[in-house]
């Protein structure tokens, strides 16, 4: 029997966002990183990063290590450092993403140690809808505090990383006090988790080897119709989605950071007619390759 692969560590700023990849802090739209990543994100951790998503519209899909949870927005989930976690939004589903270095989280701490409800910060998930008071107004807050972020990242003024650094610890601040109304994980089926897990590790083992459907589920032991009913509970996808959803992550990728020409990237992906990677591309991202690289080409 195989050895289960590590868990994949994803430097947000080096796969990402390259501009920042020395950053302290990373902000963007989560429209924006869905349309890179893809809707489907696999198990996967932030080494020395903790992550927010706040999810304003939508909904989402979230394992924090084995808790599950299934919410729409408004709400946000925390993930700290070496958290394994993965999550599937809604094509509709947008808000904010803020990845900050755990440095700037432990300072924070160690001024403030009352923030923390738990001497080793937990994952938390928090439904923010329904919140009333003092909470209610930290989330009126909270939601300002973004879009000042959002702002201030978009204009590059003097100052502008002092600023951001600022604004990231009042957006931490604010998390850290709602915390203390994280939600209760909703049971799942472990076994069903686990297979979910080991599909999408395969997946990213095997992807650009094109592998078939039936050679997955013959892989993790199971029917196709298994696998299938299971990607469509743990994520509301069905089994081909998902592995088309990887090829589609690198190709954007591969299309962003890299000089090659379509041609040349179609065969990189293991695609072996120009004219079908096109066409498969297009279909996932509703323009061409060619179109989606000058698109980026003038956000950035």
């Amino acid at each position: 029997m195989k050895e289960p692969q590590p868990i994949p560590n994803i430097n947000i700023g080096q796969v990402y966002d390259q501009r920042y990849s020395d950053s302290e802090v990373h902000y963007d739209r989560l429209g924006n990183l869905a349309g890179f990543f893809g809707r489907n994100m696999p198990v996967h951790r932030h080494d020395r990063f903790f992550q927010v998503h706040y999810v304003k519209t939508g909904s989402v899909r979230v394992y924090l290590d084995e808790q599950r949870y299934h919410e729409s927005g408004p709400m946000f989930f925390l993930t700290p450092p070496t958290i394994p976690h993965a999550f599937v939004t809604e094509p509709d589903a947008d808000g904010h993403v803020l990845t900050v270095r755990q440095q700037l989280v432990w300072q924070l701490l160690q001024a403030e140690p009352g923030l923390a409800l738990t001497p080793r910060l937990q994952p938390a998930c928090v439904a923010l809808g329904h919140l009333q008071g003092a909470a209610a107004e930290e989330v009126r807050r909270l939601e300002q505090l973004f879009d000042l972020l959002g702002g201030e990242l978009g204009h590059g003024q003097a100052g502008q990383g002092t600023a951001v650094q600022d604004l990231a610890r009042l957006v931490m601040i604010s998390l850290l006090r709602l915390c203390a109304n994280s939600l209760e994980a909703t049971p799942a089926r472990h076994e069903d988790l686990q297979l979910f897990h080991r599909f999408n590790e395969l997946i990213e083992r095997h992807y650009l080897d094109h592998w078939t459907l039936p050679a997955y589920a013959a892989a993790l032991g199971v029917t196709e119709a298994r696998l299938n009913d299971v990607c469509r509970r743990m994520a509301d996808l069905p089994s081909k989605r998902l592995v088309f959803e990887r090829l589609m992550q690198e190709a954007r990728r591969l299309l962003l950071y890299t000089g090659g020409s379509a041609n040349e990237i179609c065969y990189r992906l293991g695609f072996k007619d120009p004219a079908y990677f096109s066409r498969f591309f297009q279909r996932h991202a509703q323009m061409t390759p060619g179109e989606y690289r000058q698109r980026q080409a003038g956000l950035r």
